[in-house]
């Protein structure tokens, strides 16, 4: 069972790659009619979980990954960028990032009890 700081480290790393897949959306966005612009994504919560179920883990290792899919339709200029896509995956990251930071509250809540308790 993972401890406390583990959680933090998770939470902490969870955090930083909703940063970068917000960055790499708002990227693909400002290039939509960018000719033969490729859009690229954010590979974290696979590469995460996959580590986690291999046992000990070490979050320097599973450090988000920006990547082009090279898998999604390409426009006549060569562009694969999907507005309606980019924005669906905008709202998708919000809702990863306010995930993680009602957990981040809620831990330090909880330790901010335990001291208050012990004193």
């Amino acid at each position: 069972m993972a401890g406390r700081t583990d959680i933090i480290s998770y939470l902490e790393a969870g955090l930083k790659a909703t940063g970068l897949r917000g960055k790499v959306i708002a990227n693909n966005i400002a290039n939509l009619d960018t000719p033969g612009f490729r859009r690229s994504e954010v590979r974290f919560e696979d590469l995460l979980a996959k580590a986690m179920d291999g046992g000990a883990v070490d979050l320097a290792d599973v450090a988000p990954k920006v990547y082009q899919p090279r898998n999604t339709p390409v426009a006549g200029g060569g562009n694969d960028v999907d507005l309606d896509k980019e924005v669906g995956e905008m709202i998708e990251n919000g809702a990863r990032s306010r995930i993680f930071l009602r957990a981040m509250a809620k831990l330090y809540s909880q330790i901010e009890l335990a001291i208050r308790d012990k004193t």
